[in-house]
């Protein structure tokens, strides 16, 4: 069943972000994570006549949530490409951007797509259904020490390489296709007391490498860095620590390494400077509205040059 906008994800932090642009009636704004419209919808509350938002999704469900409004315009591309589709329509620079890291509520509880271990699904869980490789895919061809990098570096599993070995040994008897296959061989190797939470790193870890999901993070970051006119602002929110830190070091430093690079005279040389030194958090009345707000962390810089 289709869901509404409503309903399809509850919008973060929501307050906090936008305030966090100090949006400009008659500027240009870009929310890179559309989803249900929730962010995009309050961008566009704080536009004047002559302001435009662009949003991106790649995914094909978010577009039922497509507002009517000539202010608006929709991508339907990977925010990776920000660069390249701001040329396309003849922007040079933008005044905000908005990112929403999270996974929207809809792909969670969508029993189809295999983003949760709750249900008995197809490991799929790409964000862009009409092309590239699935979890299955991934289960199924990588070698052991593949899965056991992805399982450690973007589950930040000390288990990464034993289950890496388990899956190995049981795809050679049956093919691992769908969650329930993945939970039979993985599940007597997990402490009952952490089961939840580490089944849900595992699926992390394989969301992220289907669908390439720290490059493209670090090619928006980028891209936002060369489009944000002075005064620009990067409000970004995130939901676990690997790219927190991404973040965190764009913002700090104007490069994904964290490297600070000084002049002549000492003086630090990052194009932004934070509007937030301490990390911006749900409040008790969000967490308990929304529990799924819990990871969130909002990080807001301006361009200084």
């Amino acid at each position: 069943m289709a869901k509404t906008a409503e309903t399809y994800h509850v919008p973060v932090l929501l307050n906090e972000s936008i305030n966090g642009l100090d949006i400009k009636p008659d500027g240009i704004y870009v929310d890179v994570t559309f989803g249900g419209g929730g962010h995009s919808r309050e961008i566009l509350r704080h536009l004047g006549p002559n302001g435009h938002l662009y949003s991106f999704d790649q995914d094909a469900d978010a577009e039922q949530n497509i507002v009517n409004d000539d202010r608006f315009t929709f991508v339907r591309s990977n925010f990776r490409y920000l660069c390249n589709w701001m040329r396309y329509y003849g922007i040079d620079h933008i005044d905000g951007l908005l990112a929403d890291l999270g996974v929207s509520s809809h792909h969670f509880d969508d029993e189809t797509r295999g983003f949760s271990f709750r249900f008995d699904a197809p490991l799929d869980m790409r964000m862009n259904k009409r092309a590239g490789t699935t979890a299955a895919d991934i289960l199924n061809n990588y070698a052991e020490s593949q899965l056991a990098d992805i399982f450690y570096l973007y589950g930040e599993m000390k288990s990464a390489r034993r289950i890496a070995a388990a899956i190995v040994k049981a795809r050679a008897a049956h093919p691992i296709v769908t969650t329930s296959d993945l939970t039979t061989v993985i599940e007597p190797l997990m402490r009952s007391e952490r089961e939840k939470k580490d089944m849900a790193r595992l699926y992390q870890a394989l969301r992220i490498e289907v669908n390439h999901e720290m490059d493209a993070l670090r090619d928006m970051l980028l891209g936002a860095t060369r489009m944000l006119g002075k005064g620009g602002r990067l409000s970004v929110i995130t939901y676990h620590s690997l790219e927190d830190r991404l973040v965190k070091n764009v913002m700090k430093a104007g490069n994904v390494e964290g490297k600070i690079e000084q002049d002549f005279f000492g003086r630090i040389t990052s194009p932004f400077r934070l509007v937030n030194n301490k990390v911006i958090t749900p409040c008790d009345e969000e967490l308990q509205n929304n529990p799924r707000s819990r990871s969130a962390k909002l990080r807001i810089a301006e361009k200084t040059e």
